[in-house]
């Protein structure tokens, strides 16, 4: 097969918008956001500093560093303007994100030449026609694709020949795998696994037993490049969720149960939107180190109100800290749905009077806070999201990050 497919990835976007924006930012360490970093240029990465970070942290890595607001609709309009960039070449784009997309030019290779030349194409156009830097990765499957954009970037080309791609990849460091995140990494490290050629020769038995079966098996396949998906014009998404960077906060009530209910609050109202509840409920805790923790359940029937998620969200994270009592500070929490369903008949429960009533769908009081969330969405939609809300979001919810920036990073079901 041949290399068709290519992964095109906006560099620094947030702070390279900024820069096109202000002139005078360029070459500047900068960083969006304020009380937490929401995206830094490569002159401020090279300090360390990195989203998601305590803003007070970024300035002590990176004295010189300007901080700016932000500006969300320039971000979506240059954003969109990139990626129809790509489907001038070819009607096969997936947009995975507001700044990154798949194209499959297999079909239009006679029209504008080999898929190498195409991409060269794409970041010439983005570079005159948005000022913004591009870099593209191409490679004949998708997740080599998305690696050999990481490994051009900043603002570059890497085309992998399909002849030489294990040479590529196995001399690769395994973060760069998608799914490998920092938790994962840690645990590769601890077996002696830092290269992706590594972790190909690892046995796979030990890789399951590390990362459980379905991980294990999927990291194995993506070591040697086996890879079947393909890029999906119509991709309709599998899970909706959305997080918080705190800084550092205590890892008390005050603080994490509020943030877990506003956390719900724009999950759940995705949720009802597309009538696609969810039956498995994860969360995630990032502590003071950056070390995130997990945890999830699967519920008997799919949920899509907010106070029965936010409930079910809190009890998983009072699980973490009960597991690590020696953790005293948060820095981030996400909470995610998966495992969605289309709207299904709402099966109705006896009244049994058990201590989980209020958080199963079917039974009187399930209904009823589904009920009063539908009521909410529908004054939303007519006066907006600030219009009407939970009390104890609206009174007493400090948020970092701006909404608008939250709007863009969450995808559409």
């Amino acid at each position: 097969m041949d290399a068709n497919i290519l992964h095109a990835d906006l560099d620094a976007f947030y702070a390279s918008v900024e820069q096109l924006l202000d002139p005078a930012l360029r070459g500047m360490p900068i960083a969006v956001g304020g009380g937490v970093v929401l995206a830094a240029s490569y002159e401020a990465k090279a300090f360390g500093v990195r989203g998601g970070m305590p803003g007070r942290l970024a300035r002590e890595l990176c004295p010189g560093l300007i901080f700016v607001g932000g500006h969300f609709k320039d971000y979506q309009r240059l954003g969109d303007a990139a990626i129809q960039v790509l489907g001038d070449f070819t009607p096969v784009v997936e947009r995975i994100s507001i700044d990154e997309a798949f194209a499959d030019v297999a079909g239009c290779t006679h029209l504008f030449g080999p898929p190498a030349e195409i991409a060269t194409t794409i970041r010439r156009r983005v570079r005159a026609e948005l000022g913004l830097p591009i870099s593209v990765g191409v490679a004949r499957t998708k997740h080599l694709a998305k690696i050999a954009s990481q490994v051009a970037k900043p603002d570059g080309l890497v085309v992998v020949d399909p002849r030489h791609e294990l040479e590529f990849l196995h001399d690769l460091p395994v973060e760069l795998m998608w799914g490998v995140g920092p938790a994962t990494r840690e645990r590769l490290a601890g077996i002696g696994v830092r290269t992706i050629g590594e972790l190909a020769k690892t046995n796979g038995g030990a890789l399951e037993r590390l990362l459980g079966p379905a991980a294990g098996e999927k990291l194995n396949a993506l070591a040697w490049n086996r890879d079947p998906r393909k890029v999906e014009t119509q991709r309709r998404a599998r899970s909706a969720g959305a997080q918080s960077a705190l800084g550092r906060k205590p890892a008390e009530a005050k603080i994490f149960v509020p943030t877990l209910l506003h956390l719900a609050d724009r999950v759940a109202t995705r949720l009802r939107a597309k009538s696609r509840p969810g039956r498995t409920v994860t969360v995630r805790v990032r502590f003071a180190d950056l070390r995130s923790v997990t945890r999830s359940i699967t519920l008997d029937q799919p949920i899509s109100a907010t106070a029965m998620l936010a409930e079910i969200a809190e009890t998983l994270v009072r699980k973490v800290l009960v597991h690590h009592p020696h953790e005293k500070t948060i820095s981030l929490l996400a909470i995610a749905v998966s495992h969605l369903e289309k709207q299904p008949a709402l099966q109705l429960e006896l009244p049994l009077g058990l201590d989980d009533d209020s958080r199963r769908p079917g039974t009187s009081k399930g209904a009823a806070r589904w009920t009063v969330d539908r009521a909410i969405d529908k004054i939303r939609d007519r006066f907006g999201w600030e219009a009407v809300g939970y009390a104890s979001v609206t009174l007493g919810q400090s948020r970092s990050v701006p909404d608008a920036f939250r709007e863009l990073a969450e995808k559409e079901l």
